[in-house]
């Protein structure tokens, strides 16, 4: 759950699973695979490529209407050795099974775009690597924020109308602004009329304040060399941790040669409701860190209202909808395969091989 993100230090390794018979990664198996595809599966393909690592309750709650149809077809996926797994051994309780894209996934994926699995730059090594990585926890987290933003979106009435538009990963974001910033994600949210594409600093609580302050110059530069400006927002675990980060961040923000290139909110996990039938970051848990300029107040924002605290800032292009030719600094795609969209795939009424959507 997005208020208590599972910590680094709870995930101590590897748990291997049950043994599972597991069809071969051949040709025929490929041409098998043509017909038992769904589109949502091939946006699960899309979204493991992209992101590295989902977790079963982070597919579910993206792409299906309950945990036990998405775990249904996940085994299924798994069997078809379209996706891999694994399960963090955690001190309490049982960890979520997490899924990496494998071997006969990332084939079709490729297939799909033209190109080689080789050009794709996968390898299967490097997918299973994330099970040993010391940002394993980091990277599920960041997942979850943006799953708590479609989640809300899939559930929306008419009139909120929400919708995530872009979400591009620590990885895509470091291909095409790493000379300038390393994000943790970018962004695009629209609801009830309202539109805002940000950067996110995802804050753990284990990072050092005073370096994610020191990222705002990187923030200034790249807004100075696109001419765009893009909000910042920084998320972290605690209000009492979030008042201690706006005090170095409004030190550091003031500095900055153009301080309005490089609007900055933050908010705390804990400001969510966890009562509430969908948290997530569209919540009213936003606070500029200028809130002296203007008819800003000191008061939480909706993230779709954010803009309004920031007059100067411009609506994201409607030349994109995914961002990728607003904010790629040229034309040159950073990564061979494009961002999937965030939002699934509207369902269809019939499963080619079970007949469950």
């Amino acid at each position: 759950m997005i208020t208590n993100p599972t910590r680094q230090r709870t995930l101590r390794g590897h748990k291997a699973t049950r043994p599972t018979p597991r069809a071969a990664n051949n040709a025929d198996h490929q041409a098998v695979l043509a017909w038992r595809l769904t589109p949502r599966d091939r946006w699960i393909i899309r979204m493991l490529h992209e992101h590295r690592v989902l977790t079963a309750h982070q597919i579910t709650a993206l792409a299906f209407p309950s945990f036990r149809s998405g775990r249904m077809r996940l085994r299924e996926l798994f069997q078809w050795g379209v996706v891999d797994r694994f399960q963090p051994f955690i001190t309490v309780g049982t960890a979520p099974m997490h899924y990496v894209l494998a071997p006969a996934g990332a084939a079709v994926l490729a297939a799909e775009d033209g190109l080689d699995v080789k050009e794709l730059g996968y390898r299967h090594d490097r997918a299973f690597g994330v099970a040993h990585s010391l940002r394993l926890a980091h990277t599920v987290g960041v997942a979850e924020w943006f799953t708590a933003l479609v989640d809300r979106a899939r559930h929306s009435d008419a009139d909120e109308h929400s919708t995530l538009g872009a979400w591009w990963s620590e990885a895509r974001c470091a291909r095409h602004f790493g000379d300038l910033i390393k994000p943790d994600a970018y962004g695009r949210w629209a609801s009830a009329g309202g539109e805002i594409e940000f950067f996110l600093e995802y804050d753990f609580g284990t990072e050092v304040l005073a370096k994610l302050a020191g990222k705002l110059a990187g923030y200034a530069a790249l807004a100075e060399a696109t001419g765009i400006t893009t909000p910042l927002l920084v998320w972290l675990p605690t209000s009492r941790r979030e008042a201690t980060a706006r005090r170095l961040l409004a030190r550091a923000w003031r500095e900055l040669d153009d301080p309005r290139s490089v609007p900055v909110a933050t908010a705390a996990a804990e400001l969510l409701n966890p009562e509430a039938a969908h948290p997530s970051p569209a919540d009213e848990v936003w606070l500029p860190l200028d809130t002296t300029s203007g008819n800003a107040v000191n008061t939480r924002r909706e993230l779709h209202r954010l803009l309004d605290a920031w007059p100067h800032v411009a609506p994201p292009s409607t030349s994109s909808t995914d961002g990728e030719s607003a904010l790629a600094p040229d034309s040159t795609l950073a990564l061979m395969a494009p961002a999937p969209a965030p939002m699934p795939p509207a369902a269809i009424s019939r499963g080619p091989s079970t007949g469950r959507r």
